[in-house]
């Protein structure tokens, strides 16, 4: 009888270990050590671990470890993976993140908050959901200029059969294409390579993923062309997410709110230091005539308009919030 005791409480104890062991939930970002997305995913763990009080703990796994951006949507979507943070590759799921791909839309960060707060949660978010992925926070990717090996590129005729690579989002790819380069979507872990072999010319990016990745090793020219401001999404899979307990969901989508602040703020300031970096490592920088960029860029809104329902409503009122 007693052994029987004994042999039982085992069993109950094997099977109660997994129960209680440490939900961990895996936060996958193809940002290198440094970049802004690093910073912005440390920062939400060790706010949220310290919340989370033993419930869950957040591990964060950079550098493309869980797979580029298109594998970490997908991994979302089977809960292989618990977050991750798309930007460009949002409107390949959702096409009205396409908003964010029209070039020279977003002013600056107050103008950002007011769009998010006016038009995404209140349509990109819904759009998102109906895919099966869930944004619980909007932080940054940032503002995005073209590097490359050839020269510098001052107005939109200049891109002219220049290699570039892009995210995977066709809007990129239809923009690049309207101002005259060769533009090719290209996992974020391969540009260096690409790069430095010159299977591509350039690439565009914010400063923030330029020298974290060490480009400006590669790359003789930055025009900061800004033609682009690109949201980052804190994105989980909706079902897994409805998976977890209510409190942990709860703690992570506040925390992930509250750490914008954050991202925000290591993003202005970024932006002042690595520029400087960028040119003390050689690159050659200019200010192109970005009016040019502007009337170039025309076709690409209409395109857009005329493609996705319900396009012109958010794109309206996305500029009517900069005025």
């Amino acid at each position: 009888m007693k052994l029987r005791l004994i042999m039982s409480a085992a069993a109950l104890a094997a099977f109660a270990a997994p129960l209680a062991a440490q939900t961990e939930i895996k936060f996958g970002h193809v940002g290198e050590p440094g970049s802004l997305f690093a910073a912005s995913a440390e920062e939400f763990a060790k706010r949220a671990n310290a919340k989370l009080g033993g419930k869950a703990k957040v591990v964060v796994y950079g550098s493309s470890q869980l797979g580029g951006d298109k594998e970490l949507l997908q991994k979302l979507k089977l809960g292989t993976v618990d977050i991750a943070l798309p930007s460009t590759v949002m409107s390949s799921e959702a096409d009205l993140f396409g908003v964010f791909e029209m070039p020279y839309l977003v002013k600056d960060r107050e103008h950002m908050k007011k769009i998010e707060k006016e038009v995404f949660w209140k349509s990109l978010a819904p759009a998102a959901e109906a895919k099966g992925l869930k944004v619980i926070a909007v932080w940054e990717n940032g503002y995005r200029h073209i590097t490359n090996s050839k020269r510098p590129i001052n107005k939109p005729a200049d891109l002219q059969g220049i290699k570039l690579r892009v995210p995977e989002g066709k809007w990129r790819v239809k923009m690049f294409q309207t101002y005259g380069a060769n533009p090719s979507p290209m996992k974020f872990s391969e540009v260096f390579t690409a790069l430095q072999t010159g299977v591509m010319d350039g690439q565009e990016n914010p400063f923030t993923q330029i020298y974290s990745a060490k480009f400006q090793e590669v790359q003789k020219f930055l025009s900061l062309t800004g033609h682009v401001y690109t949201p980052a999404y804190a994105t989980v899979g909706a079902k897994k997410w409805a998976g977890l307990p209510a409190d942990v969901r709860q703690t992570l989508e506040q925390v992930a709110k509250e750490t914008q602040g954050f991202v925000y703020q290591k993003a202005a300031k970024d932006d002042e230091e690595l520029l400087a970096k960028i040119k003390s490592a050689g690159v050659q920088v200019n200010t192109p005539d970005k009016n040019a960029f502007v009337a170039a860029s025309k076709p690409v809104y209409e395109e857009f308009a005329r493609e996705v329902k319900g396009a012109k409503q958010v794109i309206d009122r996305a500029i009517a919030l900069g005025k």
